[in-house]
């Protein structure tokens, strides 16, 4: 009989255990739940601590209540000058009501595939209504700001607060970029022609330029030279002419030698006949045939 009562004192222990167990459930400080009733939520607990749930008829269901990061797949964008972009974007957000956010797209899976068609959507619109070169400047900030006000204007019929939209990277289509690159090389190309021919011309102006200086320079440097020269051929005679006046016979004897010099230059030179003549009248006699005074 006691073994008795202990067993069913045992198995009773064990039922209300499950029992308290099942009851029991407890939400964490990064967690807010909704308590479901056969499917449907008869409660929802956004503050953190031990709680308490009718076993077996009513089941828990958690959602995260720390800023949750969504990557939106990469997808073309064409802008207002008809550019195709490819656009990688992400999303931060927060769910701020767990009742709206189950009743409308029940899980994060389900938030994720709504997510992406709004992003899609706004970013289409945003960039689309823009040229390229305003979103590769500082102009993109801006334009971001606005796709993530709208993105968290739509989203809040989903219960999330989306606190930032943002552009990872923003990329051409391949063909694209050789189209470009290419433009851009024909460009470079173009403008390094220009340079070389204005290059070109400023060296043939600077060339002609600093022809005319040398010329410039050589002629004055010439002028120069010929009233040196002439200055100093007008001294020298000057002072040849008072020489001779000083001693016409030594200068008559010295003008007879560079003669000479000048015309039996060489050891072929040769002379047949009598040393008759004015050029040779200092061969026999150093006077010249002149007598001294």
């Amino acid at each position: 009989m006691n073994r008795t009562i202990r067993l069913a004192a045992g198995i009773g222990a064990i039922i209300v255990g499950v029992l308290a167990f099942s009851a029991l459930f407890t939400v964490h400080q990064a967690e807010q739940a909704l308590v479901l009733q056969f499917g449907k939520v008869v409660r929802q607990v956004q503050e953190p601590g031990l709680n308490f749930k009718i076993p077996f008829v009513q089941n828990v269901i958690y959602f995260d209540k720390r800023v949750l990061d969504y990557n939106n797949p990469a997808g073309e964008i064409p802008t207002l000058d008809q550019k195709q972009v490819i656009v990688d974007a992400f999303a931060r957000y927060r769910i701020v009501n767990p009742l709206l956010f189950f009743q409308t797209v029940a899980n994060e899976a389900g938030m994720r595939q709504r997510l992406s068609n709004i992003i899609d959507t706004n970013l289409r619109n945003i960039l689309g209504g823009v040229p390229l070169v305003t979103i590769l400047t500082e102009q993109r900030a801006e334009l971001m700001k606005t796709v993530a006000q709208q993105v968290d204007q739509q989203g809040q019929r989903f219960g999330i607060n989306v606190l930032d939209v943002r552009i990872m990277r923003v990329d051409l289509p391949e063909e694209n970029s050789q189209a470009i690159f290419r433009r851009m090389q024909t460009q470079r190309e173009q403008e390094a022609r220009k340079i070389r021919a204005e290059g070109d011309r400023e060296d043939k102006r600077i060339r002609a330029e600093a022809d005319k200086q040398s010329r410039i320079i050589v002629a004055d440097a010439q002028r120069q030279a010929e009233i040196l020269r002439g200055e100093g051929d007008g001294k020298a005679q000057e002072i040849y002419n008072k020489a001779f006046g000083q001693d016409p016979q030594f200068f008559r004897f010295y003008e007879s030698m560079k003669s000479y010099r000048e015309g039996l230059r060489g050891d072929s030179t040769r002379y047949i006949g009598p040393p008759d003549g004015d050029f040779f009248r200092f061969f026999g006699d150093s006077l010249g045939g002149v007598s001294g005074d």
